[in-house]
């Protein structure tokens, strides 16, 4: 089953999200200890304004457990995602100059898939397409036209998995160092789908 993520799915979505802090290697992962930066995730999902905010994300939940989980949001919205998290490490003791993310993701006019995330028990049972169509829809219904998402240029096995869906490549950039293929999606596909069932 599909649904919004709510606040108390905020430890299970961070030790989600951890796979892809480690895999963006991103340099707040070597400053602060793995149970205190889970702990401060956890925490800022209750704020509906950031990134990871449950009012963001949609999880996929199989048998009571978080199989899954997906976070988007539009565009423009990311001159301020990130401001719940750094009011936390704040909170915490840690510099206000530091961040979790530093390189703009999103590109402009476009809802921007972040995050998705399936747990390795649940992989290989359609968990992740489902969760990437309900975005989709998500976006659709916010009023965006695309979607947008980065791929590592090191797992050409997803890049083919989203070329698949209609995803093309529009842009590269670098993000924490490492160097990301920028995907798009028309959208309007996507509602004629919807309107043809």
């Amino acid at each position: 089953m599909i649904r919004i993520a709510s606040q108390k799915d905020a430890k299970a979505i961070a030790s989600l999200l951890w796979e892809i802090f480690e895999d963006m290697e991103l340099s707040l992962l070597k400053k602060i200890p793995k149970n205190t930066l889970l702990e401060m995730v956890a925490e800022a999902v209750a704020d509906p304004v950031y990134r990871y905010g449950f009012k963001r994300g949609i999880v996929y939940e199989l048998d009571g457990e978080i199989a899954g989980v997906c976070f988007g949001y539009k565009a423009v919205d990311e001159l301020v995602i990130d401001d719940p998290f750094m009011e936390i490490l704040v909170n915490n003791g840690y510099d206000n100059n530091e961040k979790l993310f530093v390189d703009k993701e999103a590109l402009p006019d476009e809802w921007y898939l972040d995050s998705i995330v399936v747990n390795p028990t649940y992989r290989g049972l359609g968990i992740g397409s489902a969760l990437l169509r309900e975005m989709e829809q998500m976006a659709l219904k916010a009023g965006s036209k695309r979607i947008g998402l980065n791929v590592d240029i090191a797992n050409p096995k997803a890049k083919k998995l989203y070329s698949s869906i209609g995803y093309t490549k529009v842009a590269e950039l670098v993000l924490s160092g490492h160097r990301y293929e920028h995907l798009c999606k028309a959208l309007s596909n996507t509602a004629a789908a919807v309107v043809q069932k």
